[in-house]
């Protein structure tokens, strides 16, 4: 009888807990737990945010004073309530119980505060590095920051925006810094970048996003997981005492824990630390200060979660190379993104973990051994941290145990497809549009930077474009310099067409002046600081001088007007009255009115835009740049280095320098890039401003990066891989050099160009793959072809109808370049050349075009050493030398002696290194047409130009080396290299005399 009733009472008892159950979560969300929050007390209180002290020391009698403290950071998505959803588990509580000094910083609902929804991410570092302040002051002790998720982030982040100051350690809980490592959802890093750059752009800035919406992206995370802790909660809804201990935390989960985000904080943080990775590149602006996590000094412990989807360990780990200068140590724990910080494993793991943490840190305790060093991260860069196999198995776990294997095999092939083509298509769509427009310039188009910069700053006028001594400018900013420049160059009488000369040092005003004269119409004379100033100013047809303060010495001495621009806080010129000085600062441009003439940007491709100088022989050569010329290389180089928003271009070369202008500044804004100015190569300010800018590409001449590679300070810390560079970018680098480059900051790639002066040939080596080549022609510029050549008549070949013959591969030649607008008065010009009436210009450089297509440079045709032994190349001799190992620097050149000429190859040789003969005739051996040099000589020190190209002239005037140790001779019977002597010297020289005795 009593079964029987029991069988009937047991059910309707479990109904009737149901429905009351129910109708309370109905009505009040949740079941009523009787839990009392812990106590804090609200240190500060501004519109920002609130700073709370968990348990203040005057609740807590018997305790003299506080233990270390811990500042708690939450995400802007939720309340800070997290690290308090239960008193007994949660970390406010536990941490107070191990003897820590528990604080929260609470960055409140913005949507409940006035101004909230414009907060951005910046409001967020600069209120939780005021909170740091606070803590400090109250407690007289350095801080601990504990962070999660993008809490985690902003720790980071504000921990290097202060430089680690007064801070202990950081916690940071799945909190991702290598964000494309492994996006959630197992989106493709590309596609991921885009997608960000596009919300960014085009939804955040007009949207904010509820908390409802929060919550349930959430949740749309794990789908599966939400759905089966729902149905769980259903299915025991009867049973009260198995829902209370895990009650607050899903009321939390569901509703109470989801704050909103203001959509100008999504914006920033989807920009900077998705789009453009920057917490991995540096560069990040902080209240307009470019800031780095290289600058992070501080101990950091990363908790990272098997199976977290959000913190995934990939991206986790990226702090590792970020913050190179810090102790970095993680700890494993299985379990989601939330699980880390609420939940039975944070309470029984997590958060003993961080008390022993800060215990050890403060020296009263061994290292935890839970707690690891982290290493290395060696996931591949575009592939996801936590395998697509891995989440789908979980998630499926959750629901069944069935088909598991299936789920494997189906995940592992998605993350195995094609990387390279996902790659390739982000790459051409970037490309494509660049070439395009470069293809379609004409006589007639109208095109110049000033109309670049133009476009740049319409399209996004909140795009940081020009870094310089740590601040960033955007290109509103910076056009709307240029537009007020402009109108003061209009107020003191320059006209379109105008030349007008800038001398000034690298600075964002030099480039401000550079792009106004652009926009005006003018011709802007590019001056260097060193060169013969009143023949500038002659050859340029200078009428007026544009300076800066520290160059206004010089320009006083030219007889044209000076107008001095920029110079910070120093504008106090103490100019005599009768001076010819106009300080354009204190011209006031709306003051200014525009005359009927000026159109801005009138500047056709075919229009003279800029004049700058080379020196050929001692002697200052003007070479004139159209507009057109400047577009080439400006879409040449984007298209080249793929440029796009996230990068950073670091211009080493002066403005006036055609690198800096054509290379690195034009290919920055057409690629809409930043540009990064440095005041001079020097190693430490290297090392140091391609952290601290996120340098991505570094443009450079010649020998310039020779100096950093060889630099004596330890450089580990930014070497190998712990560095934001991509790419290098420029022309002349020896082929030694170039090795030693790409070893030394590896994984980033070299493209080498070369270019005529004019313009008018243009060849790119972007792939890498052929150390010293100079590549093919770029797509879009001109056409150019290889005509064979006699080298020793000196005669460009012809076939028997008179046309000139086209060289076969591996053949000498002469590289002859279509002409496209505007023929250079001095250029070479050539008709009839392979077809009747055609034009080419010839270049007067010798090439050799390999089987594959790809150009080697060979020399300069007037500078080819003609021997008694056959023509000498001098390009082609340096790059062989230069790739021994010990080899640092070379040149090669003619020496006179009586009945001809030899050729002398000077080297310098790296410290505590040596060259062999036998290195000589192996390095020789190898190379693919002319002879070798007669000698080989070691020499202290090979004088570089300004541009860091080695040159030969000081050595050619001492004529043919004297015997010594380190001189080598080349016996052409052998093709072996021997110790010159002083009897070799005299047979070389054809002379009797061998009075020299080895040095």
């Amino acid at each position: 009888m009593d079964l029987n009733l029991s069988a009937v009472t047991r059910p309707v008892e479990r109904l009737m807990a149901t429905a009351q159950n129910g109708f309370e979560v109905l009505r009040w969300g949740g079941l009523e737990t009787g839990a009392v929050p812990s106590p804090f007390q609200i240190v500060e209180n501004k519109p920002m945010y609130k700073l709370r002290r968990y348990f203040p020391p005057d609740s807590r009698p018997g305790q003299p004073s506080a233990g270390p403290p811990v500042l708690m950071v939450h995400p802007m998505m939720m309340s800070a309530n997290m690290w308090d959803v239960t008193r007994q588990d949660g970390a406010v509580g536990i941490l107070h119980e191990a003897g820590t000094d528990p604080w929260v910083i609470d960055f409140g609902s913005p949507d409940e505060v006035e101004g909230g929804m414009e907060r951005n991410l910046t409001d967020h570092i600069v209120a939780l590095n005021e909170a740091i302040d606070a803590v400090k002051e109250a407690t007289g002790q350095s801080v601990h920051l504990a962070g999660y998720s993008q809490g985690g982030m902003f720790c980071y982040q504000t921990a290097a925006y202060r430089r680690t100051k007064d801070i202990a350690s950081i916690v940071a809980f799945g909190s991702p810094v290598d964000t494309l490592a492994a996006l959630p959802m197992g989106i493709p890093p590309n596609l991921g970048a885009v997608a960000a750059d596009f919300m960014a752009d085009h939804v955040f800035n007009r949207i904010d996003i509820p908390g409802w919406l929060a919550r349930t992206g959430f949740q749309m995370l794990d789908p599966l997981k939400t759905a089966k802790a729902r149905l769980d909660f259903l299915f025991a809804l009867h049973d009260r005492d198995a829902l209370l201990p895990r009650e607050q935390q899903r009321r939390f989960l569901d509703s109470e824990g989801w704050i909103a985000w203001s959509g100008p904080a999504v914006s920033e943080l989807l920009k900077q630390f998705i789009a453009h990775n920057r917490m991995m590149s540096g560069g990040f602006v902080i209240n307009g200060q470019l800031v780095t996590l290289s600058d992070i000094t501080c101990p950091v412990l990363a908790f990272i979660g098997e199976v977290d989807d959000i913190g995934q360990p990939a991206s986790v780990r990226g702090i590792k190379r970020a913050a190179p200068a810090a102790d970095v140590y993680e700890v494993m724990i299985r379990a989601g993104h939330f699980g880390l910080v609420v939940g039975s494993k944070a309470a029984t793991a997590t958060w003993p973990t961080v008390a022993d943490w800060v215990r050890w840190q403060a020296g009263q305790d061994s290292r935890p051994a839970a707690i690891a060093p982290m290493q290395d991260n060696t996931a591949e860069p575009d592939e996801s941290g936590v395998a697509l196999s891995a989440r789908l198995m979980h998630s499926v776990a959750e629901a069944s145990e069935l088909a598991l294997s299936l789920a494997r095999g189906a995940a592992d092939a998605v993350v195995n497809a094609n990387k390279s083509a996902r790659t390739l298509a982000v790459e051409t769509a970037r490309t494509l549009p660049r070439l395009t427009r470069l293809g379609q310039i004409n006589d007639h188009t109208r095109i110049s930077l000033g109309r670049i910069i133009d476009e740049q700053a319409a399209g996004a006028p909140n795009g940081e474009f020009l870094l310089f001594d740590g601040r960033v400018h955007t290109y509103e900013a910076v056009n709307r310099r240029i537009n007020n420049v402009v109108r003061g160059l209009i107020g003191v009488g320059v006209r379109q067409g105008g030349r007008v000369g800038v001398l000034m040092d690298t600075r964002p005003s030099a480039l401000v002046a550079i792009a106004a004269l652009s926009r005006l119409g003018a011709v802007a004379v590019l001056m260097p600081a060193d060169a013969d100033l009143e023949e500038a100013v002659r050859l340029g047809g200078v009428t007026e001088v544009i300076t800066d303060p520290g160059n206004l010495e010089a320009a006083l001495k030219l007889p044209v007007q000076a107008l001095v621009l920029g110079g910070g806080e120093s504008r106090d010129l103490n100019l005599p009255g009768d001076s010819n000085v106009i300080d354009m600062e204190k011209i006031d441009p709306d003051a200014v009115e525009l005359p009927g003439w000026y159109r801005p940007n009138p500047g056709f491709a075919r229009d003279l835009a800029f004049i700058a100088f080379n020196s050929v022989g001692g002697v200052l050569a003007p070479k004139q740049m159209t507009n057109y010329r400047w577009a080439l290389s400006a879409f040449g180089t984007a298209s080249a280095a793929a440029l796009g928003r996230g990068d950073t271009v670091y211009c080493l070369t002066p403005l006036h320098h055609q690198s800096g202008l054509l290379v690195s500044l034009g290919g920055a804004v057409v690629g809409g890039t930043r540009i990064a100015l440095s005041r001079g190569l020097e190693p430490d300010r290297f090392r140091a401003e391609i952290r601290q800018y996120g340098v991505t590409v570094v443009s450079y001449t010649w020998t310039m990066l020779r100096d950093v590679i060889d630099d004596t300070v330890d450089h580990s810390l930014l070497l190998r891989g712990n560095h934001p560079v991509r790419l290098f970018i420029g022309s002349g680098m020896p082929p030694g050099l170039w090795l030693r480059t790409v070893d030394a900051f590896a994984p980033a790639n070299i493209v080498e160009f070369f270019a005529t002066t004019d313009g008018q040939a243009v060849l790119a080596n972007v792939s890498g793959a052929k150390v010293g080549s100079k590549g093919r022609p770029l797509p879009g510029g001109g056409q150019v072809e290889v005509a064979a050549y006699d080298p020793v008549e000196d005669l460009i070949l012809e076939d028997h109808r008179g046309f000139v013959v086209v060289a076969e591969p591996n053949q000498v030649g002469v590289l002859l370049a279509r002409p496209w607008g505007p023929i250079d008065p001095t250029a070479s010009v050539k008709r009839g050349v392979f077809a009747p009436g055609d034009t080419w210009i010839c270049t007067e450089y010798v090439f050799r075009r390999d089987a594959d297509g790809d150009f080697w440079l060979l020399g300069n045709r007037p500078l080819l050493i003609r021997t008694a032994r056959g023509v000498v190349f001098p390009e082609s001799v340096t790059d062989a030398v230069t790739r021994i190992n010990a080899v640092d620097l070379a040149a090669t050149y003619g020496a006179e002696v009586p009945g001809g000429t030899i050729a002398v190859t000077a080297i310098t040789v790296r410290p505590g290194m040596t060259v062999t003969a036998a290195d000589l005739t192996d390095a020789f051996a190898a190379m693919p047409v002319g002879p070798a040099p007669d000698i080989v000589q070691v020499v202290a020190e090979i004088p570089l130009s300004a541009t860091y190209r080695p040159t030969a002239s000081t050595l050619r005037a001492d004529g043919v080396p004297k015997a010594s140790r380190n001189t080598w001779h080349l016996e052409p019977d052998t093709g072996k290299y021997k110790r010159l002597t002083a009897a070799g010297r005299a047979r070389l020289c054809g002379t009797d005399d061998v009075s020299d005795t080895e040095d």
